[in-house]
């Protein structure tokens, strides 16, 4: 019986780990695949308080270590499935079942690509998913951003603010954002909408991305943009289902829980990018770990 077991290494989990080992609480992280969650894939962190600069990789591989050096016992096996049993949880995975006092659901979330051929040998080198973490890379450069909602908005309105042009696509004549964000961009120099357009290819060189191919539902006709970068913002999917009766999702799958990262159900905590919240950043889930795992101290204390 371990007091806190913590599905997911990303972040999130990692923080959450480390805050339930040093509050003398028994940990084990179990994680499908490898440590880390997206971060791993990012290049050069700049926007983490503390740290001028770290690559996702270390960033991920010190979350880790310090974990581990902690106490905290990690794993990796896919979760299938958690079980009330009394005032614990069994969680069960693909090679047996776990007992703990208290359970932290750190999944996170995986962004939605393009599906292109080349898209994810370009990550990191031209092609990103998020313009907050590596929108500084592209000062006085030109991108494009690919979406339509409010995210894709947000992150154009911020390219704007640094790059020399911001080409944003969407597939559709009309956004599904909020008609205040779109306003604030048509009013600006620098941005171009490409609508009833999708992206058909991503051209490159050994430097990394150098132009994307774009073709009009409409007409048919096809355009080459030039750009540095390019920023896709066609939503995430996290990976909730196998918890779905365990706690209650919303209607994209996160699973609904506020700034305390409590569940409905008793002894259940959440955190990081699969919980419902406004802002999924780096600083956020380690935040999200911290407040998960206190919490969980606190409900096996108070048991």
């Amino acid at each position: 019986m371990y007091d806190i077991i913590i599905v997911g290494a990303g972040t999130a989990g990692l923080s959450a780990a480390i805050y339930g080992v040093r509050a003398g609480k028994s940990v084990l992280v179990l994680e499908a695949a490898s440590y880390g969650g997206q971060i791993v894939n990012t290049p050069d962190i700049e926007n983490y308080p503390g740290i001028a600069h770290i690559s996702g990789f270390d960033f991920a591989t010190g979350l880790y270590n310090q974990a581990k050096d902690l106490g905290a016992e990690i794993r990796f096996e896919k979760v299938i499935g958690i079980e009330a049993e009394g005032a614990g949880k069994r969680v069960e995975t693909g090679s047996g079942s776990y007992e703990a006092r208290a359970v932290i659901l750190a999944t996170g979330a995986k962004n939605r690509p393009l599906g292109l051929p080349n898209e994810q040998e370009l990550v990191g080198r031209g092609v990103s998913y998020c313009a907050t973490c590596d929108g500084m890379f592209f000062r006085n450069r030109t991108v494009a951003v690919n979406g339509g909602g409010n995210t894709a908005l947000e992150d154009a309105q911020f390219l704007a603010n640094y790059c020399e042009k911001v080409y944003l696509i969407h597939r559709r004549d009309a956004f599904r954002a909020d008609v205040k964000e779109v306003e604030r961009l048509r009013v600006k120099d620098n941005v171009e909408f490409v609508l009833d357009s999708v992206i058909t290819a991503l051209e490159s060189d050994a430097s990394g991305l150098r132009a994307i191919r774009v073709k009009n539902q409409k007409s048919g006709g096809e355009r080459e943009l030039r750009v540095d970068g390019l920023f896709v913002a066609i939503g995430q999917s996290p990976d909730n289902a196998a918890f779905a009766r365990l706690v209650k999702l919303d209607p994209k799958g996160y699973i609904e829980a506020g700034e305390s990262c409590r569940t409905e159900a008793a002894g259940i905590f959440t955190a990081g990018d699969c919980r419902t919240k406004s802002v999924r950043q780096l600083a956020t889930a380690a935040a999200d770990g911290a407040v998960a795992a206190l919490a969980a101290v606190n409900y096996i204390d108070a048991g």
